[in-house]
């Protein structure tokens, strides 16, 4: 009698939405399903979808998601005969997978041999090397070389080149170096980084492609010997050498040029026998050469992209891979249906280099679109913590043609409602408006040769006049929403003459004075002491509101959460802070002072008191959020204070320094 290898209870050693997504998948299975949480997720969608949870004590990840025993222990507890990893934490390590094995837990995964001869990318380039797999030549770096070493190395390489950390990814511990005089910062850098994050510094050299596309494979294998591909995804969209836009299949390529990427794929998990779901990623050249990056052994983020085009359910095949379950015909036999595009919504800063953020998420809505699906782990009222990624969610849409699916995207991301946090959404919407991108013509560099600031633009002046009425208006409504009143004169509205009303608000640094009237019906406004032309209110609550001005009526969203107004139309999304009328004492900080932009822990203090240190020189770095940020100078002085050592930890707008400026 065969094994009964049937899963009836799955934990998901995972968090947010990767989380929520396999609970859904298991539940469509009728898969009993646990959770385990840290200590900031207790309350969160994950842990409220699942039948049961275990709570992880602690917040950081190497006190929770990364403790094996931990995990071991809530499945023994809860009786759970099956693990699924996720993507990122334990995922791809092949020692969790073995604790599984030992435990008698299934492992919703590959092989532990498979996750080892892909946990290093120097083995791993060797092996597909032996395969057939094109890649690309390099070198290894495992421990502090002399200078001379490692210019030897690179120049035996050529420039421009890529140093990369040998166990990890996410960008972390990587550089990208063109010339002798930058490399042997570049390896230190990226063996200290990777080291952190990974614990290990084995960094290894490789020759870098320029303008290259990020191409990968979706290979699927069963425990019967079949392994296959389900087509190309296109993710050469980045930031700090994260995808941030994934797309399937991939603009430019061809059928023929599809069948040469599928049989490597194919080759490169025949060759370490390859089973459940796995990713070949590749970079391609412009010529349409491709060498192998890496193999990476679980679900990808991105994964949606190509469920869509599929009609597949890749993580219900990864639990029937692991129940011993061949792979059904319509995954031999899949094939493509129209193009899907995934954005991921990010909180931070695209215009601060990225600088991600923290904090209350105040409100959250992504309309309900045909076509479109949103896979997310957050909601009204959701706390962004310092420990995590700060994805807040994946916005897919599906269409029969890639410029509907990007049409279809763009709406659903310049509609939705994101408030209480700084987030990439408008960079998001403009690169899916953004012609380069809408011919297809992307690569790793699309982001440098389109500043996101440059890209999004900021609120013109009638945008941030229309939006600060409203603000007004709404505010207004709300406080006089009990008043009875006659149609058709709004809600808050009286129909006799009154003194001007007015309201201060700050967009960033600028001031925004709005004074407005309504008297019978009739309104008047300006807006920094220019008269708005042709203006009317046409209905005002305390969170919408009709109104025209310069005769174009719109219909304008108001959430506001204390002093702050989050305000949003089809002219796009504006975040109003009203000004106090009394400014608080001691809110100021010294002329001069680098501030902390986010909450995180000092590595290098590079400067003493006393130093001369020239405009942009980096004078603290400090490490949040799984990456290291250089706090620089901003202009030419003397460092009069340092109010940090390493080790510190450092709250959101901590003093870190202050800099007495050189007079010119």
């Amino acid at each position: 009698m065969s094994e009964d290898m049937t899963i009836h209870k799955l934990l998901v050693a995972n968090r947010g939405e990767i989380a929520e997504r396999i609970i859904r998948s298991a539940r469509a299975l009728d898969i009993a399903t646990v959770a385990v949480h840290s200590d900031p997720d207790a309350d969160t969608l994950f842990v409220d979808a699942a039948d049961e949870a275990v709570r992880l004590p602690g917040a950081a990840p190497s006190e929770t998601y990364l403790r094996t025993e931990l995990i071991i222990e809530a499945a023994r507890l809860t009786g759970a005969d099956a693990i699924h990893p996720g993507y990122g934490f334990l995922s791809e390590n092949a020692d969790f997978a073995r604790a599984c094995a030992a435990a008698g837990i299934t492992f919703v995964g590959p092989p532990v041999e498979a996750i080892e001869a892909m946990g290093s990318k120097i083995a791993a380039k060797e092996l597909m090397e032996k395969a057939g797999v094109p890649v690309l030549p390099g070198a290894t770096i495992d421990s502090d070389p002399a200078p001379d070493e490692v210019r030897e190395l690179a120049g035996g390489i050529g420039y421009p080149l890529l140093v990369k950390a040998a166990f990890g990814g996410g960008g972390r511990g990587m550089r990208i170096v063109r010339s002798a005089d930058e490399v042997v910062d570049a390896v230190l850098g990226a063996r200290r980084e990777a080291a952190s994050a990974f614990g290990d510094g084995t960094v290894f050299l490789e020759r870098f492609v320029e303008d290259p596309r990020h191409v990968e494979v979706q290979i699927f294998g069963d425990t019967h010997g079949t392994v296959v591909h389900l087509f190309e995804r296109e993710c050469s969209i980045q930031r700090r050498y994260q995808k941030i836009v994934e797309e399937a299949p991939s603009p430019a390529v061809d059928e023929a040029l599809r069948a040469q990427l599928g049989d490597a794929a194919v080759a490169a998990g025949a060759a370490i026998g390859y089973t459940g779901a796995g990713t070949v990623e590749f970079v391609m050249a412009q010529n349409g050469e491709f060498f192998f990056l890496e193999v990476n052994t679980r679900l990808q983020v991105e994964h949606p992209v190509t469920e869509e085009i599929t009609g597949l359910d890749l993580v219900a095949l990864q639990i029937a891979v692991a129940e011993g379950e061949p792979l059904p015909p319509e995954v031999t036999g899949a094939t493509i249906s129209g193009h899907a595009i995934e954005a991921r919504l990010y909180a931070e800063d695209p215009t601060q280099d990225y600088l991600p953020g923290s904090g209350t998420l105040r409100r959250f809505h992504v309309p309900a679109l045909p076509g479109v699906r949103v896979d997310t782990g957050v909601r009204d009222g959701s706390v962004v913590g310092t420990h995590y990624d700060p994805m807040l969610a994946k916005v897919i849409a599906h269409g029969r043609t890639r410029t509907e699916a990007a049409r279809r995207l763009a709406r659903a991301l310049s509609e939705a409602e994101v408030h209480g946090l700084v987030t990439n959404r408008d960079l998001l919407v403009a690169i899916l408006r953004e012609p380069e991108f809408l011919a297809g013509r992307t690569d790793t560099g699309y982001l440098s040769r389109h500043e996101p600031t440059a890209l999004v633009g900021t609120p013109d002046e009638n945008t941030l006049a229309v939006h600060a009425l409203a603000a007004a208006l709404a505010e207004q409504s709300g406080r006089r929403a009990g008043a009875r009143v006659q149609r058709p004169v709004p809600t808050g509205w009286r129909n006799v003459r009154s003194a001007p009303q007015h309201a201060e608000y700050r967009w960033g640094d600028h001031e925004i004075d709005v004074t407005y009237r309504l008297v019978r019906g009739a309104l008047t406004a300006s807006v920094n002491a220019t008269g708005l032309a042709d203006v009317a209110v046409i209905e005002a609550t305390d969170d919408l509101v009709d109104l025209r001005v310069g005769g174009i009526r719109r219909a304008v969203r108001v959430h506001r959460v204390g002093d702050t107004a989050y305000v949003d139309s089809v002219l796009g999304g504006t975040t109003l802070v009203e000004r106090p009328r009394l400014p608080e004492p001691g809110t100021d900080a010294a002329p001069g002072s680098l501030l902390a932009p986010m909450p995180g822990t000092v590595l290098r203090v590079a400067a003493e008191v006393g130093e001369q240190v020239e405009q942009g020189a980096v004078v603290v770095v400090f490490e949040a959020m799984k990456m290291e940020h250089s706090v620089r100078a901003p202009v030419a002085g003397t460092v009069t204070e340092l109010g940090v050592r390493v080790g510190d930890t450092v709250e959101s707008g901590e003093v870190l320094a202050v800099i007495d400026e050189v007079e010119a």
